[in-house]
């Protein structure tokens, strides 16, 4: 199980993992949890490259959002953490 603290939005920690290439298991700690719970659902078992593609620059207010954050958590995860 990767974590990822994430900066400028609400939730404090997203977990995840991939799989062959694939995202599984998603969890958002904190945040809204009724509209997070559906990004996990909705996202699960899609490739990294696809999620990244469909939430990366997804704001809320003018900044950052929980989706663009996974995003972000993902692409770093991809390019081992640097």
């Amino acid at each position: 199980m990767a974590t990822y603290a994430p900066q400028g939005v609400c939730s404090k920690e997203i977990r995840f993992e991939v799989n062959d290439g694939k995202v599984k298991n998603v969890k958002f700690i904190g945040g809204c949890p009724g509209n997070l719970a559906a990004i996990a659902t909705l996202i699960e078992g899609m490739t990294v490259e696809e999620v990244i593609k469909k939430l990366k620059g997804n704001l809320c207010r003018n900044q950052t959002s929980c989706a663009d954050q996974l995003a972000i958590a993902l692409e770093k995860y991809q390019n081992n953490w640097k």
